[in-house]
């Protein structure tokens, strides 16, 4: 289920210094890519772009994550916060454009794991948690009908966001 090869985008210049380092070493965002749960998708030396794998209920999921230890938007300078955010709309766009969701969450929550990181969601009417939020109560049983198409079209998707990425 993975999707061809991994786009390297150069970005701005490099991150500030690492103002978290201590909190580093239980950060499981701060070490490799755990790719049974995730698929990488597109990486620069600032940030990486992955498919999140491990959630059936949520197949067209991506996270784009701060590659540096910071915990909130305003721990990065702002040339920086400025590339974060056009990487999320980018993914966000491409997602928009290749699957036509009913809406497209965007997330920066890092209560769970505080390293900065953005979810980038599909969602649709009937998909299992709508219109909660996707951690939320379970609205429905059952696979809705476009969960099925979707597992085929999305390493399409990742093509495309790494296109995306790739173009300045």
């Amino acid at each position: 289920m993975t999707g061809g090869p991994v786009a390297s985008v150069s970005t701005e210049p490099a991150a500030a210094p690492d103002r978290l380092a201590a909190a580093r070493g239980d950060c499981p965002l701060c070490g490799a890519d755990d790719h049974k749960a995730v698929h990488l998708v597109a990486r620069s030396r600032d940030w990486r772009v992955v498919r999140v794998l491990d959630n059936p209920d949520h197949p067209a999921f991506w996270r784009v994550i701060w590659n540096d230890h910071a915990a909130e938007m305003t721990d990065l300078e702002p040339h920086q916060r400025s590339a974060l955010m056009q990487t999320v709309c980018k993914v966000e766009a491409v997602v928009r454009r290749e699957l036509q969701p009913f809406k497209v969450n965007l997330a920066s929550l890092g209560n769970v794991v505080p390293h900065l990181h953005w979810h980038v969601v599909a969602r649709w009417q009937d998909d299992p948690h709508f219109p909660q939020p996707i951690w939320g109560t379970r609205q429905r049983d059952g696979v809705p009908a476009h969960l099925m198409r979707l597992e085929v079209g999305l390493p399409h998707v990742d093509r495309a966001i790494q296109a995306e990425l790739m173009s300045r």
